[in-house]
């Protein structure tokens, strides 16, 4: 599909039903774990390098885009971390606000120095963390992995790099509407914005699967629901391109991102998501084992 300005190339059926991951035995319940700890990981990196929350969310979206189908990338070949790295460089190279790969990679470095792959957002700044060390020889290593990474993801997407974002029209949906004369307006506006930071580590990649004008209308009619702002009685959500059914589906969506992300911390809360290769093999191995001796 043919991107524009206020749309994006999205995933086909035959995109999702299958992946290069799970065409080379990486089971789908690993997959989702690894995505979602890699979209958190792409976050927290972006945070820590001061980059704007636009060029976060087009980098998560094109790390989430390189897994999709069977000739995307496959996490037995590729590591999840350093495909973060890659698509937050690319993306911040594209944009006003390029990093050095000593930045980037200082701050992955840093990051990967936590016990747990849940990091709690208090500690983030505990260090400064493009201050972290890295010896030369490990930041040339890595510096290469990440140019050649950088490569892969263009490739993998056909140089496919555009990535429309539903934050502006949200605000303008907002405005449309009339709310902000409510009381609980700027409250909802927040959480429609945090709904729609969320929805990009969803397990069923819904920035792939949904144009950001109805990712923008579920996120406006889930946290006037939430706050209590009242919003007009007719079906106010076609005059933005969504239908009830796709309404009804992001929304369901949006709600379980919480149960999800405990789901997840809970089931890793003794060891880190396998990030590289190597530690996806590892796991892979942990669970053949664990099978032989039930």
């Amino acid at each position: 599909m043919q991107a524009t300005q206020l749309a994006n190339p999205l995933a086909t059926v035959a995109q999702l039903s299958s992946s290069g991951s799970q065409l080379d035995g990486i089971p789908p319940d690993l997959e989702d774990s690894i995505r979602f700890a890699g979209a958190r990981l792409t976050q927290a990196a972006g945070i820590l390098l001061r980059l704007p929350q636009e060029i976060i969310a087009q980098a998560i979206i094109i790390f989430t885009r390189f897994w999709v189908g069977p000739e995307g990338g496959s996490l037995t070949e590729y590591g999840a971390e350093i495909v973060s790295a890659g698509s937050l460089y690319l993306m911040a190279k594209l944009s006003a606000y390029p990093r050095p790969p000593r930045a980037i990679l200082n701050v992955y470095a840093y990051l990967n120095s936590f016990p747990s792959t849940f990091i709690d957002p208090e500690k983030l700044k505990i260090n400064d963390p493009e201050s972290y060390y890295l010896s030369e020889g490990s930041y040339h290593a890595q510096r290469s992995l990440l140019q050649k990474t950088e490569a892969q993801i263009l490739r993998v997407l056909g140089f496919q790099t555009h990535v429309s974002l539903p934050y502006a029209l949200c605000i303008n949906y907002l405005q449309t509407l009339d709310v902000f004369h409510q009381p609980c307006a700027s409250e909802l506006a927040k959480r429609a914005f945090a709904h729609l930071n969320t929805a990009l580590l969803s397990p069923q990649l819904l920035y792939l699967t949904h144009q950001p004008p109805c990712l923008a209308t579920a996120a406006i009619y889930l946290s006037a629901r939430e706050v209590g702002v009242k919003l007009p009685d007719n079906e106010w959500w076609e005059v933005f391109d969504t239908d009830r059914e796709e309404l009804g589906f992001l929304v369901a969506a949006m709600v379980s991102m919480e149960g999800f992300a405990m789901g997840e911390k809970a089931r890793w809360r003794k060891m880190k998501v396998p990030m590289t290769v190597e530690d996806v093999r590892a796991e892979l191995e942990r669970r053949e084992i664990l099978n032989g001796s039930e």
